[in-house]
């Protein structure tokens, strides 16, 4: 839960040189394995990207 959250924050400050943007999603993926309402929240938001993709193609 720690190396998730020093992620998200060193995301957030992600305009400075060595840390970045990647860092948020890095980190939002180590604290779903911890956390259950994050978890949730990345299954629906994995859900709606690939349906979504998913609908493109068949079309």
């Amino acid at each position: 839960m720690v190396l998730g959250s020093f992620l998200i924050i060193g995301g957030v400050v992600g305009f400075l040189p060595v840390v970045g943007f990647w860092m948020l999603p890095l980190g939002v993926l180590v604290l779903s394995q911890d956390i259950p309402a994050v978890r949730r929240w990345r299954r629906k938001l994995a859900v709606k990207f690939f349906g979504r993709k998913e609908k493109q193609g068949r079309q």
